[in-house]
């Protein structure tokens, strides 16, 4: 069994965007009930970690931004952005959530850990150098992405984004850079808009953005195909140091916010091909985050889906939330000729050897 460590903290439930904001403190809160299991907490090992600092969130983020931010302190309610609300404890909630990533690389370099999830509120991937949005007050994913290359002597990171909304502000972080990969699956068109398949990179970053535009309705067995036959190939041509996951559960079949149709079983497969990645390519060196998700079931089972391929045993949760040798046979060979996927095959062919 991995040594897989669970970053989580009472202070992102208390972020609170407001009455029927899609992104509730419920999204976690059903998350945390199936963790607090003995039969399930016991898998796992909890690490102590810090808010960080504006310095550190200063690596991608303005001051004016991080100023910003800082202003909703206290106050019962505040906009950033028409979608984006917070509540008293929402600065200290998203200062927070990049402690924990950073504290997560820090201990995957370090080897005193293999793997982790960071279960954060607010998410991280739409916001932007400048401005908040979209949910996200800073860009979790962005800024460890940053403190490996910057503090941590890593020189190559790869970022994938399997949220159903594209990480426009983690695009736009790297894309003039060879030092990130940025590989992202996302319905299309939908917010925020970007995300186009020819969005790929430019300069030095021509050909590390990756774009994987889909119109909706793909499942298990199309998230499978990509998987195997992009992202997992390009992935051993690119050969990271560091693989970082922004885990969106809106893909999930039945989320309200989109037309996705990925099971439980599928969340674990697409963990378990990055696992393997990582194993392969960077001593396993690899950091799950929360981004969006909005159906409780499928933010529940996913999750425990994903801790389960992450700690490598199956885990009791009373759910069908496991993977079983028959279906990942399946998927492994899983074959799609869907328009998408092959013209997002053909543009990726233009950069990694396919």
């Amino acid at each position: 069994m991995r040594k897989t460590a669970i970053f989580n903290d009472s202070l992102f439930v208390d972020h609170d965007p407001g009455f029927d904001h899609p992104e509730s403190p419920d999204r976690l809160k059903v998350i945390n009930k199936v963790l607090a299991q003995e039969q399930v907490k016991n898998c796992f090992v909890f690490p102590e970690f810090s808010p960080a600092t504006h310095k550190t969130i200063g690596m991608n983020h303005s001051t004016e931004l991080m100023n910003r931010v800082a202003e909703t302190a206290g106050k019962v309610f505040d906009a950033l952005d028409p979608d984006t609300k917070t509540s008293p404890d929402s600065y200290a909630a998203a200062i927070l959530a990049v402690g924990a990533l950073t504290t997560g690389v820090d201990l995957l370099k370090s080897g005193e850990i293999d793997n982790a999830f960071a279960f954060v509120r607010p998410p991280g991937h739409h916001a932007e150098k400048k401005q908040s949005m979209g949910f996200c007050l800073f860009n979790n994913v962005a800024v460890a992405a940053r403190h490996a290359i910057e503090n941590c002597g890593m020189e190559r990171v790869m970022i994938v984004d399997w949220d159903l909304h594209h990480g426009n502000g983690t695009q736009n972080s790297f894309y003039e850079t060879d030092k990130v990969l940025y590989v992202s699956t996302h319905q299309f068109p939908y917010y925020p808009g970007t995300g186009d398949v020819e969005e790929t990179g430019k300069g030095k970053g021509e050909g590390y953005t990756i774009n994987i535009p889909l119109p909706g309705y793909q499942g298990d067995s199309e998230y499978a195909c990509i998987f195997n036959d992009i992202i997992v190939p390009v992935g051993r041509e690119y050969k990271p140091d560091l693989i970082l996951v922004s885990c969106g559960f809106d893909i999930y079949r039945g989320d309200p916010l989109g037309l996705m149709e990925v099971t439980a079983p599928g969340f674990a497969y697409l963990t378990r091909c990055m696992v393997n990645l990582a194993e392969e390519v960077c001593d396993g060196k690899l950091l799950v985050t929360l981004e969006g998700g909005y159906d409780l079931d499928g933010q529940r089972d996913g999750a425990m889906a994903v801790l389960s391929e992450l700690c490598g045993q199956s885990l009791d949760t009373g759910q069908p939330v496991n993977l079983t040798d028959e279906y990942a046979a399946e998927l492994s060979s899983a074959k799609c000729q869907h328009p998408a996927i092959e013209q997002a095959r053909s543009v990726v062919k233009r950069f990694w050897k396919l």
